[in-house]
């Protein structure tokens, strides 16, 4: 049996379907009353439960060979999140006291990019660069990096435990509107857009699922491997987008400072309208920063083999097209 917590989610569901695909039984740990949209029509047993309740954890956990935790809160805002810190540090430790206790053989923890130390530009990213907990560029980086730093000492502690590293992740299946889908979603529709001068490592989802199954089967315990893609431009994902829509639309490049400095004021607007944030100065430093992150331990060690970017963004595009009016319905009914 594996266990996936968050499974709904875009790694979480696309996860699930590829353990699926391979006729292995699975178990989507969610929270209760959560909507089952991106589990149904699937032949997997659904728990309720939250990952910090260690008693509703040790159940979901009975019988488990392969715990997945993927189960975590993402904030680009800045400032302090006690209950984002909650859920992706404690509830990353009750996960691990949950596996021993239930004799679990092997753990993966999704981590991200984003909790290894923030390199300067000129030096490649890997697996040699440390966690930072301490990471100044926003506290859900330090949150990753301090449940994996967690994770990595239980390792050294006995516990059979993988991490995997996505980059920005992109993709089908995206039932939550993550912030990346919201863009791409944005790039399909005619009018002018506005980028900025920027670019990161995106891979798509379903590598991204394929490389959390080739951990649990080939990862080296206490290991962490990176899961990347392609760096590209943001000028070059829209044109992408754009091609595969059938359409054209005139787009403006704004300067970066200029973009900083609005964006300085926008996370108080995200508070006050209680709207999901897409434009902070989180989200523009991290298309500003170093991306030049290598992924050739885990092609190396674990057969990981991403597809063309262009690929990903080209079924993307057609997952969006069959599926957007029946997720805007489903929003408006407050379901999703």
């Amino acid at each position: 049996m594996n266990l996936v917590t968050g499974a709904t989610g875009h790694i979480g569901n696309t996860l699930v379907r590829a353990l699926r695909a391979r006729g292995l039984p699975v178990r989507a740990m969610i929270l209760p009353n959560e909507e089952r949209t991106p589990l149904e029509n699937l032949d997997v047993e659904v728990v309720e439960g939250n990952v910090l309740h260690p008693q509703e954890l040790l159940r979901a956990a009975q019988g488990v060979d392969t715990v997945y935790h993927l189960a975590a809160m993402v904030s680009i805002l800045p400032g302090q999140n006690e209950m984002m810190r909650r859920v992706n540090v404690e509830g990353t430790r009750n996960v691990i006291a949950a596996a021993r206790a239930a004799g679990v053989r092997r753990l993966v923890y999704t981590s991200s990019i984003h909790a290894i130390l923030r390199a300067p530009h000129g030096t490649p990213i890997d697996e040699s660069l440390p966690f930072d907990p301490q990471n100044p560029a926003g506290e859900y980086d330090r949150t990753k990096a301090q449940a994996s730093l967690a994770v990595l000492e239980a390792a050294q502690d006995g516990l059979d435990a993988v991490i995997v590293c996505p980059t920005g992740v992109v993709g089908p299946g995206d039932y939550r509107w993550s912030e990346m889908g919201n863009l791409i979603f944005s790039w399909m529709k005619r009018g002018l857009h506005v980028i900025v001068d920027g670019h990161f490592d995106f891979v798509d989802v379903r590598d991204v699922a394929e490389g959390h199954i080739l951990a649990a089967q080939y990862g080296q315990r206490g290991q962490t491997y990176i899961l990347g893609g392609e760096n590209i431009t943001l000028d070059s994902m829209l044109r992408i987008v754009q091609e595969a829509a059938g359409i054209h639309s005139p787009r403006v490049k704004i300067p970066f400072g200029l973009a900083m400095a609005a964006a300085h004021l926008t996370p108080w607007y995200y508070r006050l309208t209680h709207t999901r944030p897409r434009f902070t100065p989180y989200s523009l430093e991290t298309v500003q920063s170093n991306s030049e992150i290598s992924n050739q331990r885990a092609r190396r060690e674990l057969g990981f083999a991403p597809r063309s970017l262009r690929d990903s963004l080209t079924d993307t595009v057609q997952w969006w097209r069959q599926n957007a009016a029946r997720l805007r319905s489903l929003a408006a009914l407050g379901r999703m």
